[in-house]
């Protein structure tokens, strides 16, 4: 039986190795330049893949469930998946005379990546596309990615409303992982306010990216932080005021947890004062739910030889999960969600080096080093005996 659902978006990721160059961006991307780079890795990509085979590698018995068409790549990612475990591919949709989904990522050492990619299958995906048969005995039901699946974000909404108020019928705790749209796609023209006011009442967990949910609640606020730092990494100007803001306004429309990833400054977590809305998460319930109330906790991110950061931010997210699952305390629970994540980096691909749950934990217990934080937190305390920063509004404290 398995205890956890992965829906969403996937697609087969093409990542040419750079090596050791030590040109950045400006020195690859120049118009008519031919770049000599290494073998390309190939990997499945997109939040069904980088979650759901990052809980199978933690030992979490995962189904996933995607689209594909019929063409090579789409043979190619069910390949992949039947490499890690027979049953990982069967779930998939595989739709004949439709395009897979493809992502070409361009990952040079010390800078963010740049993606490019296509939506393909992903587009048409819909509420009747999940197998609602397979959610019996499962406790918890994870989706990504609605704004790179255009069926999903159009109507307000409304497909995607249906699909989390089916699951949440069944009984399932439900979470929510999102992407940032190309500003001038359709995706980018969104009201994802009202998106997120229909959706967010279904769902029990939001773990979104900072400049994902700043895009969407703050237009105007986000882009003002883009042009002040130089680039669409908006975290290097973040401080604890505008997590704080975040979460509240995302509690406000529904969640009892919110999880931000903040890239290599680790991960924030904010939770609802309401006790009844932590008791009532669905199947997968927290262990101790009055540990859970009121909390604001700030992981800095484990220390790790960085290969590359593809899908580190959905790792993370699975770091998170199976520690719900497993019912560890949220300062645990956000230690493991950051843990995980240090590991994926380790290797070019998202999932490769991501380890058992059991080795993830003794490295946590063998006293693994964390990277020093940028972020002001003026107002929060440190807690040497977690290695966590608690925030003013945090209610329990260590």
């Amino acid at each position: 039986m398995n205890e956890v659902i992965v829906a969403g978006h996937i697609c087969i990721d093409i990542i040419p190795t750079l090596g050791d160059r030590k040109g950045g961006l400006e020195d690859i991307m120049v118009p008519g330049k031919l770049v000599n780079v290494g073998p390309a890795v190939t990997s499945t990509g997109g939040v069904v893949s980088n979650t759901g085979l990052a809980l199978h590698r933690l030992g979490i018995p995962t189904e996933l469930m995607g689209k594909v068409g019929d063409d090579i790549f789409g043979r190619a990612i069910l390949e992949l998946l039947r490499a890690y475990a027979t049953s990982l591919a069967e779930g998939m949709i595989v739709v004949a005379g439709e395009h897979t989904s493809y992502t070409v990522t361009i990952n040079p050492p010390e800078v963010d990546r740049i993606f490019l990619h296509y939506t393909g299958a992903n587009d048409t995906f819909g509420a009747d596309d999940v197998d609602y048969d397979k959610l019996t005995g499962a406790r918890l039901f994870h989706f990504g990615y609605p704004p790179a699946m255009r069926r999903m974000f159009t109507n307000g909404g409304a497909e995607m409303e249906l699909l989390f108020r089916r699951v949440k019928e069944k009984g399932l705790t439900t979470s929510l992982d999102m992407a940032k749209p190309d500003p001038a796609s359709e995706a980018g023209q969104t009201d994802w306010v009202a998106f997120l006011e229909a959706v967010l009442p279904h769902v029990d967990i939001v773990l979104p990216t900072l400049d994902e949910i700043l895009f969407m609640l703050d237009r105007p606020h986000y882009e003002q932080m883009v042009r002040r730092a130089g680039s669409a990494d908006v975290v290097t100007l973040a401080d604890g005021d505008l997590l704080a803001r975040m979460a509240q306004r995302l509690m406000g429309m529904g969640v009892g947890i919110v999880m931000l990833k903040l890239g290599d400054q680790g991960m924030y977590l904010r939770t609802t004062s309401d006790q009844e809305r932590l008791s009532n998460l669905g199947r997968c319930r927290l262990e101790d739910p009055e540990s859970w109330v009121g909390r604001e906790i700030l992981a800095p991110c484990f220390q790790a030889e960085v290969a590359g950061t593809t899908g580190a931010g959905d790792t993370t997210v699975a770091g998170f999960l199976a520690a719900l699952i497993a019912g560890l305390s949220p300062q645990a629970a956000s230690t493991s969600a950051v843990a995980v994540g240090a590991c994926s980096v380790e290797q070019p691909d998202a999932t490769s080096g991501v380890p058992s749950w059991d080795q993830v934990q003794n490295r946590i217990l063998r006293g693994w080093a964390r990277r020093e934080m940028s972020l002001n937190l003026t107002g929060w305390r440190w807690d040497q005996r977690s290695a966590l920063w608690l925030g003013p509004n945090d209610q329990i404290g260590s």
